[in-house]
């Protein structure tokens, strides 16, 4: 079990032991999205555009989960530090009551209204067309992932980092196995194109779901159980509204506020939907090891400071932040040294190419910026049950700086597609000084848990 820090070294210790399972898990999801863009690259570039588009919904609803999922971390890891374990199964409860019931609202949206979804990020009728069956099959997988995402976070809050690990990756690799099937008709399957990689997401997803259903009746430190949904703790209740609406809404304003710019890219022309969707796989893999470090450390410190170590919390999340950010440098070396990977992985346009070369070297620096600022916000913060700053933070940056940025620039000064992106990437520079002088000021830094 995990021990105060006591200097860098101690730290750097705690910080592996819980970061190489978690990035090797960031390393699966991401090799699981390539996968999705090269077979989809395929089956033409309308499908992989469609299914890149449709993937938003996916994408905000991933964003809901990592907000539940930041009031779950932030509570359930000062309670570890405390070792009162069934607080921690209380706290399961309460996230699996709001996950249930947003992905509930998600599914029936995404199944009987797809067009009206497609139609949010797009007005191409093709795209459009292609999506809809997508997005009527994925809608099945929102169903199980509302019980498995909370369970598999309160695993990691316990740092039981390795099951959670080996249960997703089993998950994703299936997830390329079934799309290769259901895409290609391997094994004497139907070929279904698109539609084959929702029909893989959904079996992938129903196999992590019954892993974590089987592990919950296994012995452990903490169980979900069905009353902790039923009943309300008034308290704690109060305190995950309190800790982690704040996180949720960060979340929402951040994740929206990024498929916006999906919204306007989509409304340019297809070529730079196509060319970002192949971006977004060489971002996901660059800043795969930053955003792991970075969920170990918000554990690490969060537990610091529940069990009353705060001595050495100032200098552990200056060194957490170091680290992180070194991590996001060479992410950035490493999107440079893979460019002609990612130029392979799509049967792309000219167009489309071109602008895939600008905005791989856009990306080389931004997410450096991005790195910094989720060690801060989403870790260091969060550890001392800070989420409304950051809520604040995005919602100025992001909806009073780079969306309206993004659809003058597009639409009304009319910019190339390049110039538009450009400067839409600017949101995570803009806000870095102000984040610091908030990380300086400790204002953050808090127990949250109570005697129950």
């Amino acid at each position: 079990m995990y021990t105060a820090t006591k200097g860098s070294s101690s730290f750097n210790k705690d910080i592996l032991r819980l970061a190489v399972p978690i990035v090797l898990q960031n390393i699966v999801t991401t090799a699981v999205n390539s996968a999705d863009v090269i077979m989809l690259g395929f089956v033409g570039q309308d499908a992989l555009s469609a299914g890149s588009l449709a993937n938003q919904v996916m994408f905000i609803l991933n964003l809901v989960y990592t907000g539940i999922s930041s009031g779950v971390i932030m509570l359930a890891a000062q309670y570890w530090g405390k070792k009162d374990t069934k607080t921690i199964e209380h706290i399961m409860g309460i996230g699996m009551q709001l996950s249930i019931f947003i992905s509930s609202m998600f599914f029936i949206m995404a199944f009987f209204f797809p067009h009206v979804l497609m139609r949010i990020f797009t007005n191409n009728v093709n795209l459009i067309t292609a999506g809809i069956p997508y997005l009527r099959t994925v809608s099945f997988s929102y169903l199980f992932m509302s019980f498995s995402q909370v369970y598999l976070c309160a695993m990691r809050s316990i740092e039981r980092v390795h099951f959670s690990t080996v249960t997703n990756a089993v998950a994703l690799i299936l997830n390329i196995i079934f799309n290769a099937v259901f895409i290609f008709g391997l094994f004497g399957a139907p070929k279904l194109g698109i539609l084959g990689v929702a029909l893989a997401t959904v079996i992938a997803r129903g196999i992590e779901f019954t892993i974590c259903v089987i592990d919950n009746f296994i012995p452990k430190a903490i169980h979900f159980h069905i009353k902790n949904v039923l009943e309300v703790n008034k308290i704690l209740f109060f305190d995950f509204m309190k800790y982690s609406l704040p996180a949720f809404g960060n979340e929402i304003v951040w994740g929206v506020a990024f498929s916006m710019y999906s919204v306007i890219m989509g409304h340019l022309d297809s070529d730079i939907v196509a060319a970002n969707a192949v971006v977004v796989v060489a971002r996901n893999l660059g800043t795969v090891a930053c955003f792991g470090i970075a969920d170990a450390g918000a554990i690490i410190l969060g537990k610091s400071i529940g069990s009353g170590n705060t001595d050495t919390i100032k200098s552990d999340s200056s060194h957490f932040v170091k680290i992180t950010s070194m991590s996001a440098v060479v992410g950035g070396i490493v999107i440079f040294l893979l460019r002609p990977v990612f130029f392979t992985m799509a049967d792309l346009t000219p167009t489309a190419q071109s602008y895939l070369s600008i905005m791989l070297f856009i990306n080389m620096y931004y997410i450096v910026g991005q790195a910094f600022n989720t060690a801060m916000i989403c870790g260091v913060f969060r550890s001392g049950g800070d989420s409304k700053w950051g809520f604040f933070c995005d919602i100025i940056d992001m909806w009073c700086y780079s969306v309206p940025l993004g659809f003058i620039s597009a639409f009304v000064l009319k910019l190339p597609p390049t110039w538009v992106y450009f400067l839409i990437c600017t949101d995570e520079f803009v806000k870095i000084p102000f984040v610091y002088k908030h990380y300086k000021s400790y204002k953050w830094l808090k127990n949250i848990t109570r005697d129950f």
